[in-house]
């Protein structure tokens, strides 16, 4: 090997390591530097497929014609500045004439998912899933899973179906419920936890005369590195199954339920704690207090629904496009979904296929990023050794005639 190749081999392996123990330092050193080529290679074709661009001038084509020349392009925005953050990059652009800065800001979405960002928790905290049986809803949640596995938050399910759909992704989560009583003291010690991070934000704001605004602490992400506390994604598997009730005493449970979430959507996002809920229903019929919540939620996305109240629950109260867009989405096509937010804005998106396989051998592989939160240890999973084989349901006896 020449010298040349043990420095590629060795920065390779660096970036390697920093992007599996140390996320922020690899966004520093590498990640800035491929986001910036991804953006500018692709920022032509992007720019196109979302509208962006505008025809070539009547002087260009009229030069085109006259030095023989191919028809030129369409032109997108010129990009004035490429400024890299912590989070991410902010480009600043020269809209063309004719083009409106209210088209950019409704295709923020479209461009972010064209880049292959992850969604900005800190602009969009909580989102609603919607989707009928086998419409990839699952799918969608496991992706979200693992893209969140290898950064530094902490992972916390609810899962009412028994944990079927989570507990095979155990290893990567700080905390896990599979049962309507177990998720009532989740949530409420979520919502302790929450208290008491707002109790250290206020005891280091170090509000003075001496301390400039940009400075003083209002949330989790103006703390000092070394005494933040960490991020928490709260992901509901079943919403409705946290809603129903058949007796009074279920009736009760219910309802400190759904006042938890609903104070967690109110108050969470200061305190870095974020809330993903999947439901294949999510209306007024649950009963008091999911309307509010549904408000808090400001991601929406909806793949297949059975009907066209369901698409109403996702979007009725934000674009009666998307809600039409939604209920045309056919049978045969799993994981296409409707995205949109409370700008109006929406777009069609489809994420990747991930099996329940490679969901779970990213979160084994990243089991050691789980992060301990002292307030939810007692919902930390018990994660036991994979059988080497299959145990039957139940006994076989020979067939007798």
């Amino acid at each position: 090997m020449t010298w040349f190749m043990i420095a590629v081999v060795v920065v390779v392996a660096a970036a390697g390591l920093l992007r599996w123990r140390r996320p922020a330092w690899y966004w520093l050193t590498f990640g800035v530097l491929v986001a910036t080529v991804r953006v500018l290679v692709r920022y032509a074709s992007v720019m196109d497929a979302c509208g962006l661009t505008v025809p070539p001038s009547r002087w260009r084509l009229a030069l085109a014609r006259m030095a023989n020349r191919p028809v030129p392009e369409s032109r997108a925005p010129r990009i004035l500045r490429l400024r890299p953050t912590r989070t991410g990059l902010v480009l600043r652009l020269k809209l063309r004439p004719g083009q409106d800065a209210f088209d950019v800001a409704a295709s923020t979405d479209r461009l972010r998912h064209s880049f292959g960002i992850y969604r900005d928790y800190r602009a969009v905290p909580h989102g609603l899933t919607l989707g009928a049986t086998e419409s990839g809803k699952s799918v969608y949640q496991r992706n979200l899973v693992a893209g969140l596995a290898p950064m530094d938050v902490a992972l916390v399910g609810i899962d009412c179906k028994q944990g079927v759909e989570l507990f095979p992704l155990a290893r990567r989560f700080s905390a896990l419920a599979d049962n309507p009583d177990t998720a009532l003291e989740l949530l409420e010690a979520l919502v302790s936890h929450m208290e008491e991070v707002y109790q250290l934000i206020r005891a280091e704001q170090r509000i003075s005369v001496a301390v400039p605004d940009a400075e003083i602490a209002a949330d989790i992400w103006d703390l000092p590195d070394d005494i933040r506390p960490v991020p928490v994604v709260i992901l509901v598997d079943e919403v409705a199954e946290l809603a129903l009730y058949a007796s009074k005493d279920e009736e009760k449970r219910r309802d400190r339920i759904i006042t938890a979430l609903v104070r967690l959507a109110q108050l969470g996002r200061a305190a870095g704690i974020y809330l993903e809920i999947c439901g294949q229903r999510f209306g007024s019929e649950l009963g008091k207090g999911i309307t509010m919540l549904r408000a808090q939620l400001t991601g929406r996305t909806a793949h297949r629904v059975n009907d066209e109240t369901s698409a109403n629950m996702a979007f009725g109260d934000i674009s009666p496009d998307a809600v039409l867009a939604a209920i045309q989405i056919p049978a045969e096509t799993r994981g296409i979904a409707i995205a949109g937010d409370s700008t109006g804005g929406w777009h069609r998106i489809r994420a990747p296929h991930t099996s329940l396989r490679q969901a779970v051998n990213i979160c084994i592989k990243y089991a050691d990023r789980t992060p301990d939160v002292p307030a939810l240890a007692a919902y930390r999973p018990a994660v036991a050794a994979l059988p080497s084989a299959r145990v039957p349901l139940s006994k076989t006896a020979p067939a007798t005639a």
